[in-house]
């Protein structure tokens, strides 16, 4: 079902006199449902989040652009797309919803409870990592608000970032490579990483005396694209990166081939390793520590929720940031 404005036709005339909108509970449901349309990616990925079905949120979409006389985005063999108004629009909730959270935090703090979304990133994988507070501080929050709905998104560190940097997150908890201007970091933990070979590479059945520091050189290795670490060569050389991987699970599929050897977290190969799959090389000579951080985005506001969230976490806002 198409909808008047979300097709090839031609919007309403814009006129030079048009009236101020004034935005109505009708206008922020509507804007909800396109905010949640643009992040599924689509009418139909909606339909999950939304509860509803395809025809409503056409029609909603459709609502939504007729009252405010734009064409937000288009749809059809072609695939989902956002017109150059659909797009301002859409940052334009986030700052909307983002307000509308502050000022109920701000009313919820007085009376002493936190409600509200409390939207997190986190980079995958870290699950097994005991040092990572997060879930102590989710259970903590839980606990102690429990009219706070948790929004909690695992990906890629990328993907965190940008959410926090447009606003869909109000926190990331990453690792850090480099600093960008974007963000204000706290200090969360270091996450270890070691070398690893899986059963039938050469190191597998290396003693441990006959390896040195530079063990590595001489076999081919994973190139980790998501994590820029110059401490790497210090173990190896560009020329041995004969694959190249964008995830830590990815990094294991390569290892488990028995071709390669690669970094991964120690607390993400230790399961491994004890099955009897994967062995460390040397890792009292070859580690890396990298360090996680508690991002948010810079030059913020902190909404009481985000407070009493770093406060689980073990965090002091006001602490100088590194």
């Amino acid at each position: 079902m198409e909808t008047p404005l979300s097709n090839s036709g031609n919007p309403p005339l814009k006129t030079s006199h048009r009236a101020p909108l004034t935005l109505s509970g009708l206008d922020f449901k509507l804007l909800k449902v396109f905010k949640a349309v643009v992040e599924a990616g689509g009418f139909s990925a909606a339909q999950n989040e939304l509860n509803v079905g395809l025809a409503a949120i056409s029609k909603q979409i459709s609502d939504l652009e007729i009252r405010i006389g734009m064409r937000l985005c288009t749809r059809g063999r072609e695939g989902f797309h956002l017109t150059e108004e659909g797009s301002l629009v859409y940052q334009a909730s986030i700052d909307l919803f983002a307000s509308v959270d502050n000022f109920r935090d701000r009313l919820s703090s007085a009376q002493n409870e936190l409600i509200g979304d409390l939207g997190v990133g986190v980079i995958d994988n870290t699950i097994s990592d005991a040092q990572s507070p997060l879930v102590a501080a989710l259970k903590q929050i839980n606990e102690a608000s429990p009219k706070v709905r948790f929004q909690l998104q695992t990906s890629q560190l990328d993907e965190v970032e940008r959410g926090v940097v447009e606003g869909r997150l109000l926190a990331g908890i990453v690792p850090v490579y480099q600093r960008r201007e974007e963000f204000d970091y706290y200090a969360l933990y270091e996450e270890r990483s070691e070398v690893y070979c899986a059963i039938g590479h050469p190191l597998f059945t290396l003693p441990e005396v006959e390896m040195g520091s530079n063990v590595l050189k001489d076999y081919e290795c994973i190139n980790h694209r998501y994590a820029i670490h110059r401490d790497k060569l210090n173990f190896t050389h560009y020329d041995s990166f004969s694959a190249s991987a964008t995830q830590v699970e990815a990094v294991a599929l390569l290892i488990k081939t028995g071709r390669f050897v690669g970094f991964l977290p120690r607390h993400y190969a230790a399961s491994l390793v004890a099955q009897g799959q994967f062995r460390a090389v040397r890792p009292d000579l070859i580690h890396i520590d990298t360090p996680f951080n508690l991002i948010l985005r810079h030059n913020t506001v902190r909404s009481p929720l985000v407070k009493a969230f770093a406060r689980a976490l073990g965090v002091d806002l006001k602490a100088t940031v590194g």
